[in-house]
């Protein structure tokens, strides 16, 4: 299980549309995908899973060609050699808890409903769809936190070995986490806002950021 606590327009589903491209070509399986609504799940398949398989020249021979609802390529279902992309929302209880299924996309959590109608919390209905793959499934967890205590990708980051994403100091070469509490500005100027180097103190400006991630 990989979870991922990080903020907003981070690349945070970019990383799982990258690992889908890979379970397509080179590790086939089930994958489901849960956005956190059907209206997302509509928006999301056309607008980012269609280019990425359309426009990737290693997967565009192994899906099935969008021929008719019954081809296999739909908003909802991508078939490919050797597996299929499932996506559905996270208010659809049917489509949490029917086909098993190898891997797990779940994005944005935090904004997932409290229960998939009556039947539960959505996520734990997709965890046991992976039950007959034991050490060959593999979950992805994603979200920018929302509530302190009720979130459930802060939950699920407590529960991990909470790694964090180091990055070096272009001076020293000190690496550490880029904290809020260590970004500083001249009084009125938020423009000359820089990271301050917890090992040096050298500031680093926002053009340094690139280098260091």
């Amino acid at each position: 299980r990989v979870v991922l606590m990080a903020g907003a327009q981070l690349g945070k589903t970019e990383a799982g549309l990258n690992w889908t491209g890979y379970v397509i070509g080179h590790a086939p399986g089930t994958l489901l995908l849960i956005m956190p609504s059907l209206d997302m799940l509509r928006r999301n398949s056309k607008t980012r899973i269609d280019p990425l398989l359309s426009e990737t020249r290693q997967l565009r021979p192994l899906v099935v060609e969008a021929k008719s609802r019954e081809s296999g390529n739909t908003i909802a279902q991508k078939d490919f050699v050797g597996g299929s992309l499932i996506m559905t929302g996270a208010n659809a209880p049917t489509g949490l808890s029917s086909t098993p299924c190898r891997y797990i996309f779940a994005d944005e959590v935090d904004r997932y409903p409290a229960s998939a109608d009556a039947e539960g919390d959505p996520v734990n209905l997709a965890v046991m769809r992976t039950a007959t793959f034991r050490g060959r499934k593999k979950i992805y967890l994603v979200s920018t936190p929302v509530i302190a205590g009720a979130s459930r990708i802060e939950k699920a980051y407590l529960e991990s070995d909470q790694r964090k994403y180091f990055v070096p100091c272009p001076h020293c070469g000190e690496f550490q986490v880029i904290t809020w509490g260590h970004i500083v500005w001249d009084e009125g100027k938020p423009e000359t806002a820089a990271f301050c180097c917890q090992s040096c103190g050298v500031l680093s400006p926002e053009a340094a950021k690139a280098g260091m991630l």
